[in-house]
């Protein structure tokens, strides 16, 4: 019998504890291990940068919420990225990647990987016959944002995912904006997700943590063979954090998707707002994709607005229940400026994002709380 997401959510690796009944995995604050005799490994724990008890419990939950063959924990979702980069990939091989990717995704690409000799091309991801034109012999990769962060573009994981394996490369999907919950990329035939737990799987901004989940077992095996040589784990306690949130992930996202919803309907009837960029909205480009392959649109929403940088930054400035903050996915609603904040490292690059752009991430307060704040901030 196969259970629902919930279910998985609050139960899968998280076994009452033998000893003791309790039915909270422990926090392990252990480095290292009794063995049972030279190379006796008791339940397979040795030293806890290998594995962990409550890593483990963490691993096994990703796992199942997102259908995989194997999860790994990681200090950061960056940490997670370049892991798993430097898995797949070799020097001289090629990566397409978004051309609204995150930030700090860009970063990496751009600044640590291209040196190491990681070539990348940014494409829009949402146009098939583009990223197939884009293919060559070298791709080894192509990485999926879906939605993208922050212009919320969509782009067709199954269509992807043939895309890539006619052309034996594979398809890696960052699947921290929609959550396991709201959408499934390996049930789509993507081959890896990533997540950065910091956000809706950990959801109440209190844990720094990524995760990598693989379709198989061979290659996830490889990514723990490098998470282990490479050594960017989660600690107990970020992993027991992040594993208290996956519990309630189910009815947090529903609650955000239901304020991002009204949100989105103040802002559509806004004159200082120019554009609404929400994969909900039936005018949305990729509205049709996300709603095959997403159960619901999500708790993000970024808008443009009339009088250009100056206005977007001021309004970040008026709001107060929005918290003006980086990262995204907690319980509390945030609002920023990406061209300043979270994307100033695309700045003059193919990635730039509009200065006009303001991005929010909506929690689950009382919604109506949450537009009287937006409308006062919107003038």
């Amino acid at each position: 019998m196969s259970n629902g997401f919930e279910t998985l959510a609050i139960h899968a690796g998280q076994e009452p504890d033998p000893v003791t009944g309790a039915v909270v995995p422990p926090i392990y604050a252990t480095s290292t291990y009794k063995q049972d005799g030279v190379g006796g490994l008791r339940s397979g724990y040795e030293y806890s940068r290998s594995a962990n008890p409550t890593r483990t419990a963490l691993e096994e939950a990703m796992a199942a919420v997102e259908a995989g063959a194997r999860g790994l924990a990681f200090a950061s979702g960056l940490a997670a990225e370049d892991t798993l980069l430097r898995t797949v990939c070799r020097p001289q091989d090629h990566v397409i990647i978004p051309n609204d990717a995150y930030g700090g995704t860009y970063r990496l690409f751009s600044k640590v990987h291209e040196r190491w000799g990681l070539h990348y091309d940014p494409v829009p991801l949402g146009d098939l016959d583009a990223v197939a034109a884009a293919m060559t012999q070298k791709t080894r990769v192509i990485w999926v944002e879906t939605p993208t962060n922050p212009l919320l573009g969509i782009a067709d994981i199954a269509g992807l995912a043939q895309l890539a394996h006619d052309n034996d490369a594979l398809l890696v999907v960052d699947n921290t904006f929609a959550s396991p919950y709201l959408q499934r990329p390996l049930e789509l035939g993507a081959d890896v997700v990533v997540h950065s737990t910091t956000k809706y799987v950990g959801g109440h901004s209190d844990v720094v943590g990524g995760a990598l989940v693989a379709a198989s077992a061979e290659l996830g095996d490889e990514l723990a063979y490098h998470q282990n040589a490479m050594g960017a784990v989660a600690g107990p306690f970020d992993a027991w954090l992040t594993l208290r949130g996956l519990k309630t992930l189910g009815v947090r996202m529903d609650r955000h998707c239901d304020n991002a919803e009204r949100i989105v309907d103040l802002l559509l009837a806004h004159p200082k707002v120019t554009e609404v960029l929400y994969p909900g909205l039936p005018g949305h480009p990729g509205h049709e994709v996300a709603a095959k392959q997403m159960k619901r649109f999500g708790g993000m929403v970024s808008f443009r607005v009339a009088g250009g940088e100056e206005e977007a930054v001021a309004i970040c400035d008026r709001t107060t229940l929005f918290t003006l903050g980086e990262s995204l996915g907690g319980v509390e609603s945030l609002i920023e400026h990406p061209g300043r904040m979270t994307h100033a490292s695309a700045a003059g690059s193919p990635l730039e994002v509009p200065a006009d752009l303001v991005r929010l991430s909506v929690g689950i307060e009382t919604v109506d709380d949450l537009l009287a704040d937006l409308s006062r901030a919107l003038g």
